[in-house]
């Protein structure tokens, strides 16, 4: 499937333990460079995470990132240790009458060790819920590129119907070219003073012909329009392989203008280059 390397994709859930946000966006990349942004609670988690996201990814700088907010929050997160709480009273009664004069505020209470303490977050269950939830967010992460993957494709099937089209218009129109370098050829060798050989004629012709022959060329530009509507049906990452084949089309279309002798296959030829650029800047986006 065609994958840009553009896309967002964020969702949120909630557990016991609290609520937890994930986020992924990426942007285009010549390698798969992964970011990623933890909350403590989810460090122990870092490598495994990078591990899945890159059985997913292939290309791309993806950036991901947790939130995560407990399910008990400030004030509340604190609790309040009555056990202990009982144990200080029963030792401030007996001491009461050795200390007649000894005081103590409500917070001065709440600052004794061990009369407060924090609520723990159940690691497990917390390192369960980010999982799960990475896995529900590069699901609408893979199919954000998935869509703008295939509108990319369409894209560049269309500026190869394109070169297809120049193509055959190409081939058209050798013979004329063909006759009218001939007819020319014809002109300056008869406004020479001398008397030419037919032979030499016939051989400066050939020579000529072999000079402009670009039936190799457009032969090749064919095979390559096929390879590429090859790679874009393959079920994996085809980025690269399609920069590497514009190479190619680069060279036959750069050949094609070096060995035109007519206004219209210098003309085609252009355009060609120009819809070679169109489809290597929508292949820079694919994964």
């Amino acid at each position: 499937m065609i994958r840009s390397m553009t896309a967002y994709a964020n969702t949120e859930s909630s557990g016991p333990e609290g609520v937890l946000s994930c986020e992924i966006r990426s942007v285009n990349h010549r390698y798969l460079e992964l970011g990623l942004r933890l909350p403590e609670e989810l460090r122990p988690l870092e490598s495994a995470l990078r591990e899945r996201v890159a059985q997913k990814v292939a290309r791309g700088k993806v950036d991901l990132s947790f939130r995560f907010k407990p399910a008990t929050a400030g004030a509340a997160q604190i609790q309040l240790d009555e056990a202990m709480l009982a144990q200080y009273a029963a030792l401030s009664h007996r001491l009461h009458t050795a200390f007649p004069g000894m005081s103590n505020s409500f917070a001065d209470i709440l600052r004794l060790p061990g009369v407060m303490r924090e609520q723990e977050t159940d690691g497990e269950a917390l390192f369960a819920l980010a999982k799960a939830q990475l896995e529900s967010t590069l699901e609408e992460f893979i199919a954000a590129r998935g869509r703008e993957g295939g509108k990319l494709a369409q894209t560049i099937v269309d500026r190869l119907d394109a070169i297809a089209a120049i193509l055959t218009q190409l081939r058209g129109w050798l013979p004329e070219i063909r006759a009218a370098l001939k007819s020319r050829l014809q002109t300056k060798l008869a406004d020479l003073p001398l008397p030419i050989d037919p032979g030499r004629l016939e051989q400066e012709l050939v020579l000529n012909i072999q000079k402009m022959d670009v039936d190799e060329e457009l032969d090749r530009l064919d095979s390559h329009i096929a390879e590429a509507r090859r790679i874009l049906a393959l079920p994996e990452a085809v980025g690269r392989r399609l920069d590497f084949l514009l190479q190619e089309f680069n060279r036959e279309a750069n050949t094609l203008g070096s060995k035109s002798v007519d206004p219209k296959t210098s003309q085609a030829s252009v355009e060609l280059k120009v819809l070679i650029e169109q489809i290597r800047e929508q292949v820079q986006n694919l994964e």
